[in-house]
């Protein structure tokens, strides 16, 4: 999909799509049914957001002017016409202005797409220790007992590819995921995820003492 100065859909959300990411979503507001079935009728993308200040529900929200679109995997509609979907991120985009929210959410936006790149040696072996530490991390919370990614989870070869998904499966929070995609250098983006991981796996060892009383068994 072409995107540059084209007005689209958009959907503004408490949560941050990365590229490559699978994202569930539940439509029951009208305006948003509405997109959805734009959207299949005509096969074309809407554009996710993070909502800066506001709520998703009834509009008047504070939107982040980077996003990534998002294609429609699968679709289901319940008898009172509500939407099950799963939608997968495709590329970044940048609103360059929002128009009239007639009948859902719309603003023109363009291409934020991420420069070239080359992975080094070093990139490359920093990205395996981040594929690491976010294995580990996720075992670690999973002895916590919270609900996260499966420590076992394939994680792609490719370098980019494998920061965006860790940046999708890591136990950060969507301020953190923002700021991955805003991120335009991948040994950058990989540094930030690092330290975000690092200090998600610090909040999960404080929770783990409070809980037993005592030390890690790793």
């Amino acid at each position: 999909m072409t995107v540059d100065g084209k007005t689209i859909p958009m959907f503004p959300l408490g949560g941050v799509l990365l590229p490559g990411a699978l994202m569930p979503l539940q439509v029951f507001e009208p305006r948003y049914r509405e997109l959805t079935t734009h959207c299949l009728a005509h096969d074309t993308e809407f554009g996710v957001v993070l909502i800066a200040r506001g709520h998703e529900v009834g509009g008047g929200e504070v939107r982040h002017d980077v996003g990534c679109l998002a294609r429609i995997r699968k679709a289901a509609q319940t008898p009172d016409g509500r939407w099950g979907l799963l939608c997968e991120g495709t590329e970044r985009i940048r609103v360059a202005d929002w128009v009239a929210d007639d009948p859902y959410p719309r603003a023109i936006v363009e291409p934020h797409r991420v420069p070239d790149h080359v992975v080094t040696d070093d990139l490359a072996k920093r990205v395996r220790g981040l594929k690491t530490l976010t294995r580990r991390t996720l075992a670690l919370g999973a002895e916590a007992g919270l609900q996260l990614t499966p420590a076992t989870v394939d994680l792609p070869d490719d370098a980019a590819a494998a920061v965006w998904r860790l940046g999708e499966i890591a136990p950060i929070g969507p301020q953190d995921r923002y700021d991955l995609l805003c991120c335009d250098h991948l040994d950058e983006r990989a540094e930030m995820l690092a330290r975000f991981i690092a200090g998600a796996r610090e909040i999960i060892e404080f929770r783990l003492k409070t809980d037993t009383g005592g030390g890690l068994g790793a």
